[in-house]
């Protein structure tokens, strides 16, 4: 196999596997949805980075000593139809990097990370976030099975909270904004204040 240590040496009209994604060794951040290469947005910035280390200390504390486990980026997550059972590195063709992630079922986490559909993620949109990605994830994370998704809007102090229904599509429970009180609907007894998830800062 072709060592490939250049984003260049790819072809990025071709389908390939989580067998190929382990293979590269060069310094982009990619992912993979659906076999195509998605070449991640640049490093967040400054405002990205304090909402997502905000909802990281309030999830660990929460989860800490519980079964659930917290999960922040990079952290590969394999992703493929609920329907089917794990599968091996050559028939999975997604692979992302949710911000945050909460897992509950031990059995899908190995050395490399996840396989398989976490029960709730958080993505953080940056100015690098295209309506096209986030559609192309909404619609991977639906068909995968990951029952709770929340997009966090920072510019906005905003948050969409989606939820899967019985007929496995999401809809959106609520919406939360500035100073409200959000909580998951998997796990009803946390409440996280986004006053303090979007704490007042000094612009750079």
């Amino acid at each position: 196999m072709t060592k490939i240590t250049r984003l260049s040496q790819l072809d990025l009209n071709e389908t390939y596997s989580y067998a190929d994604y382990l293979t590269w060794q060069f310094k982009e951040t990619v992912e993979l949805i659906k076999g195509k290469v998605m070449l991640m947005s640049p490093a967040p910035n400054v405002k990205h980075q304090r909402v997502s280390m905000n909802f990281s200390g309030s999830l660990f504390n929460f989860f800490k000593r519980k079964k659930c486990q917290v999960f922040a980026a990079p952290f590969d997550v394999r992703l493929y139809d609920r329907k089917k059972s794990i599968l091996v590195n050559e028939d999975i063709h997604s692979v992302v990097q949710p911000d945050l992630c909460v897992i509950c079922n031990p059995d899908i986490l190995d050395m490399q990370g996840c396989n398989g559909a976490p029960d709730w993620i958080i993505e953080i949109l940056s100015k690098g976030n295209s309506k096209r990605e986030m559609q192309i994830k909404y619609e991977l994370y639906q068909e995968s099975g990951v029952q709770e998704y929340w997009i966090v809007y920072p510019n906005d102090q905003a948050i969409n909270q989606f939820v899967l229904d019985e007929s496995g599509r999401y809809q959106l429970k609520q919406m939360y904004t500035d100073d409200d009180m959000a909580t998951p609907h998997l796990f009803p007894e946390l409440a996280l204040d986004l006053t303090e998830v979007f704490e007042i800062w000094t612009e750079e």
